[in-house]
Formats: structure tokens, C-alpha cells, sequence
């Protein structure tokens, strides 16, 4: 023992390799105990082989050791060897003190292969062992917040909360916490969550979602603020604080914010548009048709910055430049019947009815069951003087909206 406390002193004093030569060259002539003490000495130096090398040997002198067993199990799994590790915890046997340890290992193996119901039937063996083990309690609670079943989890979370505020370096708080928000009880999880009083970005990112969720954006703000303060590349942060500003009509703070995220991450187009949004409502056209072009730029398919981008350019009258831009989106690869609408419609304010005629009929094939469409579109065909085709429209628009008596007089006209 002298030598293994020598050892010891050595990696104390940062001398690992000189440390890791003693163990080495005294583990011939040590006996059993000792060699037990050098392998737990290992896994706590991280040298996770070198343990099994002794523990191996070892199993092999004692093979009904179930300790040891156990013990070899869990160093399996950190070298990703499962299987080797199922193989040894099925052999602890039912009346062996052992067995519960075991029953909770192979259940955290089976879940980690996702079989989930095989992983719960051992975790339910092992609770019908030792019914008051709040370590069971806890792997159930995780087995079933894994699988998302989010109200049975928080049983037996609350089950464990009492006995322990963390396991395996996991706080029952921030469980509860996750769990509830999964749950939907959002004002529940706030509880939890402020009773964490954590410092961790990513756990602050969380809390303010779920403060968002319960319509809490004072805290929400309060959170998404400290995670930026915290790590100015919290991506997300941004766009989520942005948000939670211009619901609260903090219109300026929400372009800022959007701005200063784009700074951290220029290719972030959720960021442009929102920064787009806010400089139209601040009465910056200019700068809102900037941010949105930058958006659509990362993302020529961007729904939602396109139309808005339209709406911008129709304020203008700019129906040429609505034009242009959709063309372009479309030679991008990009196609969407709503695009095919917004063309069409251009196309006939710069009287281009032809091309127009063409968009609206390939936005029908999509939107025959789009009333607003329909109407729109069987108007434009009677300007055009396609008459059977407009009441053709008008009808499957009338089936659509029965109680539309200027529309039913207008097509009974038509059909006279």
C-alpha cells in the first residue's frame, strides 16, 4: 500500500507519468485488494482500459463477484462496448445484493438503444426490489422525460425532490422544470426555473422561452438580456429578445437588438427580417427593404421576407420591381403558388394581361379552393372577356362562399 500511496502523491504533484510507472511496474507482485485499489485508482485518473485489464483478471479468479461485474459493466459502456456490458449484468443473479444495481445499468443501456419499454420493465423489476430507492424513482422519471411523457416523468421526479436535490450531476429543479414547460403548466415551471437562480446560458435561454409561453416577457426579457450579457454569441438569444421587445411595443430596443445580433451571425435571415419588420414600423421604409433583400439573399426561398418585401414595393407602386424580384426567385428554383398570384397581379397593373393571364392560371392549379383567389381571378377573366371561363370560376367560388349575394347577382348576370 505504501507504493500505491506513493503513487498517489506523485499524480498529486503533477508528476502523472512518474505515477502511472509505479502502479505498472508494482501491479505484478501486488494481491487481489491491492490490485482492486489500483483499478479504482484508474478509473478515478480516467485510464478506463487499464481498469478493465485488472478487473478482467480478476472476474476471471472470482466469476460469481458481482461487484465486480457491475463495476466492469460501466466501464464497458464509457468504451461504447454495450453488448460486452448486457452480457455481464445478466449474469448477476436475482438473490444477489447486486441485482438492483443492475437492473438500473441495463435499463440505462436499453434506453440508450431506444428500447424503451424493455429499459421501463427493468427499472419496474428493480422499484418492486427496493420500492424506496430514490435513485429508481429518478431513472424512471428520466426514461419517461426521454420518451416524452412529461406528466408521468414529473411524478416521479417530485418523488425524488424531497430526498435529493441533484443526481448524477443533474438538478431535480431544472427536471421539474423542463418537464413542466414540456408539459404545458408553463407557470409551474417558472417556479422551478426561478429557483434555479443558474448562470448558464443555455438554462436562462429556457427559462425565458418558457416565461414567453406564459406571457411573462418581463421575466423573459429579464432572461434573454442575461444570456446575451453572458455569452454575446448566444445566437438565438437575439432573435428571441427581439421578438419579446416588439410585443411589448419596445420598438427601437427590438431593431437594436436585432442589429446587434446580426453582428454575431450575418447569415442569420431570421435576424434581417426582423430588423426589416422593425424599420418598417419606425417608419424606415428604406432600411426595412435593405434588411429584407439581405434576408432573401441568405434564403431566395423565404416565404415570409418575400411577401413582406411585395407589400413594401406595393406601397411604392413598384409592381415592375415586385416583377423583378419574383422572376429572379423563380429562376433560383424557388416555385409557390402565392408567387404565381403576386406575379399575375403586377402583371396586370403594368397592363401585361397576357403574362398575367398565364400567372393566374398557374396559381389556380394550386388555389381552386382559395375563395379570395377565385374572386379575384374570376373578375380579371371578365375584364378579359373570357366569359365561360369567368363563370366556371365564379361558380366553384360561390360553392366556396354561399352567402356572397354580390357575387351570386354579379354571376347570374354574366350568365344572362
Amino acid at each position: 500500500m505504501n507504493t500505491i500511496m506513493k503513487a498517489i502523491r506523485l499524480m498529486e504533484s503533477n508528476q502523472a507519468e512518474k505515477a502511472m510507472n509505479v502502479l505498472e511496474n508494482y501491479l505484478p507482485e501486488a494481491n487481489e485488494d491491492e490490485k482492486y485499489t489500483i483499478a479504482e485508482i484508474y478509473i478515478q485518473w480516467g485510464l478506463v482500459q487499464e481498469a478493465i485489464d485488472i478487473l478482467e483478471t480478476l472476474l476471471q479468479s472470482y466469476p460469481q463477484e458481482s461487484e465486480l461485474k457491475v463495476i466492469l459493466a460501466d466501464l464497458y459502456t464509457e468504451l461504447e462496448k454495450d453488448e460486452e456490458a448486457i452480457k455481464l449484468l445478466n449474469e448477476v443473479d436475482e438473490e444477489d445484493p447486486e441485482f438492483t444495481a443492475a437492473l438500473i445499468q441495463l435499463a440505462d443501456l436499453y434506453q440508450s438503444q431506444g428500447l424503451f419499454e424493455v429499459a421501463q420493465q427493468k427499472l419496474l423489476t428493480a422499484k418492486q426490489i427496493d420500492p424506496n430507492e430514490v435513485v429508481i424513482d429518478f431513472a424512471l422519471g428520466e426514461l419517461l422525460f426521454s420518451t416524452g411523457d412529461y406528466n408521468k416523468a414529473i411524478t416521479y421526479y417530485e418523488k425524488v425532490r424531497p430526498e435529493m436535490d441533484e443526481i448524477n450531476h443533474v438538478s431535480l429543479d431544472e427536471r421539474l422544470a423542463e418537464a413542466y414547460a414540456a408539459a404545458g403548466e408553463y407557470e409551474k415551471a417558472l417556479v422551478f426555473y426561478g429557483e434555479l437562480e443558474s448562470e448558464e446560458p443555455e438554462l436562462l435561454f429556457k427559462y425565458g422561452l418558457t416565461a414567453s409561453q406564459a406571457n411573462r416577457n418581463d421575466i423573459a426579457i429579464n432572461a434573454w438580456e442575461k444570456v446575451i450579457e453572458l455569452d454575446s454569441y448566444y445566437h438565438t438569444a437575439y432573435y428571441q429578445l427581439t421578438k419579446a421587445y416588439e410585443e411589448e411595443g419596445m420598438l427601437k430596443e427590438a431593431y437594436e437588438t436585432a442589429n446587434k445580433g446580426l453582428k454575431v451571425d450575418e447569415f442569420n435571415k431570421e435576424l434581417y427580417f426582423q430588423a426589416g419588420v422593425m424599420a418598417q414600423k419606425m417608419n424606415n421604409e428604406e432600411e426595412s427593404e435593405k434588411r429584407m433583400r439581405e434576408a432573401i439573399a441568405i434564403d431566395p426561398d423565404y416565404k415570409e421576407a418575400i411577401l413582406f418585401l411585395i407589400s413594401l414595393l406595393k406601397n411604392k407602386d413598384n409592381f415592375e420591381g415586385i416583377i423583378d424580384l419574383l422572376v429572379e426567385i423563380k429562376d433560383t428554383g424557388a416555385e409557390d403558388a402565392l408567387y404565381e398570384w403576386e406575379l399575375a397581379r403586377a402583371y396586370n397593373e403594368t397592363e401585361s394581361y397576357n403574362n398575367a393571364l398565364n400567372h393566374y392560371k398557374e396559381a389556380y392549379n394550386t388555389l381552386k379552393t382559395d375563395s379570395e383567389f377565385l374572386k379575384e381571378y374570376g373578375y380579371f377573366l371578365t375584364e378579359e372577356g373570357r366569359m365561360e371561363e369567368a363563370i366556371s370560376v365564379f361558380k366553384s367560388y360561390i360553392q366556396l362562399e354561399p352567402d356572397d349575394t354580390d357575387t351570386i347577382a354579379f354571376l347570374q348576370r354574366l350568365m344572362q
